[in-house]
C-alpha cells in the first residue's frame, strides 16, 4: 500500500474563509486521505464556524474530515470521524458516542501495548509520534522509525506516523510502512506553498520503497 498523506489544521484559524483557499490548494496538490480539525483554546462556536467552512471543500474531493479529541463535535458536526489521545477519553466511551459508521483513531505515542489495546478495541488506525521536533506541540515522548516497520509487519490496522514531519524528512518514515503521514506545518509553511507540498509529498510517495512492498 502506497503511504498517503493526513493533513492537521494550524492550531489557529482566526479567519475559516481565507485558509478556505489553502486548504484547496493543498487538495489541488495531489492525494490526500484526510483532514484533521485541530484548534487549540477556542471556544465551541469558532469551531462550528471553521468545521462548516471546510468541511464541504473536503468531503467534495472524497477527503475524510476529523475532529480532533471532540467525538460530541464529530457527531453534531457531521465529521467523518474523530481522533482522541490517551488523555481525552476510552475508546470505548469515543465509540459510543460517534456510533458504528465514523472512523476513530487513537494516538499512542511511542506505546506498542498501548497501540495493540487500541487496535483490539477496534481502532480505525492508530498514531504513533512524535518522530521529530514540532512547531505546533511539544514532544514529550519521541518516537522510533522502528515502531513504525513493527507494526507494518504485524499489523493490519493502519498507522499514522505524526510529529514534525515535512518534505526533507519524510522519507525514513516512508520506507519503515507508514500508512498515512500527518502533516501540519510541513505543508501549510511550505517554501513553495501547500499545493507544491501536497505534490512533493506524493511523489515522495511514489518514489520511495517500503518495508512491506
Amino acid at each position: 500500500m502506497t503511504c498517503r498523506l493526513y493533513l492537521i489544521s494550524p492550531e489557529r484559524l482566526d479567519h475559516p474563509s481565507i485558509f478556505a483557499a489553502e486548504l484547496r490548494a493543498a487538495l489541488d496538490g495531489g492525494d490526500v486521505a484526510a483532514f484533521q480539525l485541530r484548534l487549540k483554546d477556542v471556544d465551541d462556536a469558532a469551531i462550528a464556524r471553521a468545521a462548516d467552512t471546510l468541511r464541504p471543500i473536503c468531503q467534495q474531493r472524497d477527503v475524510a474530515f476529523i475532529m480532533n479529541d471532540r467525538p460530541d463535535l464529530a457527531v453534531s458536526l457531521d465529521c467523518d470521524g474523530v481522533h482522541i489521545g490517551q488523555d481525552d477519553m476510552p475508546y470505548a466511551e469515543a465509540r459510543r458516542i460517534v456510533g458504528p459508521d465514523r472512523q476513530i483513531g487513537v494516538t499512542c505515542k511511542d506505546s506498542r501495548h498501548l497501540a495493540m489495546e487500541a487496535a483490539d478495541a477496534g481502532a480505525d488506525y492508530v498514531a504513533f509520534g512524535a518522530f521529530f521536533a514540532s512547531t505546533t506541540k511539544t514532544v514529550t515522548t519521541p518516537a522510533d522509525i522502528d515502531i513504525l516497520k513493527w507494526w507494518s509487519d504485524v499489523m493490519q490496522v493502519p498507522c499514522v506516523a505524526i510529529g514534525g514531519i515535512t518534505v526533507d524528512n519524510c522519507k525514513p518514515l516512508v520506507a519503515a510502512g507508514t500508512d498515512f503521514l500527518a502533516v501540519a506545518g510541513g505543508v501549510w509553511n511550505y517554501k513553495d506553498g501547500p499545493e507544491a507540498a501536497v505534490r512533493a509529498f506524493n511523489g515522495i510517495f511514489a518514489a520511495t520503497p517500503t518495508s512491506t512492498a
